[in-house]
């Protein structure tokens, strides 16, 4: 759910464009590393939200993490870009990274830097790669500013006569461990939906990551994990 980038979803780029879609997850991370992921929500509810206009292209979604008695997080994606000329490839990004939970808040980020967008001739497959500086700031206690920086890749591919959509993300970008010694993240999110009519889906997502989950247990030293859901989308 997290970090779902649609900035290549662009069915004309010389026309308006407004898409909205909710989708419903239930994970089994919590199941799968009992120890590692205690605390991990098994319900997110997220709000996506693209628009293509003249200039180029709006982006905002929201994840919901709920508990069984509260919604537990909200963490949010902005991103704008504007395209260099109609006929080129190449656009402008830029993106801010934040949110709330019941326990403070995520550490917040700002990026800027350019996105490759491109796709075949019926739009039935379409891609995106993005090179970005990455500043993060200091959002709570623990935390401290720093600069990084972001290579993403987004893809969307629909087979079958659009039956089926096989899209995501993945995201390379250096961190930050506790003490203080960089790393380098990785977090992807392929989904795979069966599309029953233009405006219902049902399908999965797998979230591959490696140092981006906390590790909830002392005694483990686990980074890599792997966190699929089944999840229900309808499209506006």
């Amino acid at each position: 759910m997290r970090k779902l980038l649609f900035t290549f979803m662009v069915l004309a780029l010389t026309t308006t464009l407004s898409a909205q879609n909710i989708q419903l997850h239930y994970d089994f991370g919590r199941n799968i590393y009992t120890g590692e992921e205690a605390g991990r929500q098994k319900v997110t509810i997220s709000l996506e939200h693209l628009k293509i206009d003249d200039l180029g292209r709006w982006l905002y979604l929201i994840d919901f993490d709920l508990s069984s008695h509260f919604m537990e997080s909200a963490y949010t994606e902005i991103s704008r870009e504007f395209n260099i000329s109609k006929q080129s490839p190449f656009a402008a990004h830029i993106e801010y990274n934040g949110g709330l939970s019941r326990q403070g808040s995520f550490q917040q980020a700002a990026l800027i830097g350019g996105a490759w967008n491109g796709h075949n001739r019926d739009y039935s497959k379409m891609w995106s790669l993005q090179l970005l500086y990455k500043q993060f700031f200091k959002s709570y206690d623990n935390t401290h500013a720093y600069a990084s920086a972001q290579l993403t890749g987004v893809w969307n591919l629909n087979f079958w006569d659009r039956k089926v959509t096989f899209f995501g993300f993945i995201d390379f970008w250096r961190g930050e461990r506790f003490n203080g010694h960089g790393c380098l993240v990785m977090l992807t999110e392929p989904q795979l939906w069966y599309n029953f009519t233009e405006h219902f889906s049902l399908g999965t997502e797998w979230e591959l990551s490696s140092n981006f989950v906390f590790n909830q247990d002392p005694t483990s030293s686990k980074t890599f994990f792997c966190n699929p859901t089944i999840a229900a989308k309808f499209t506006f």
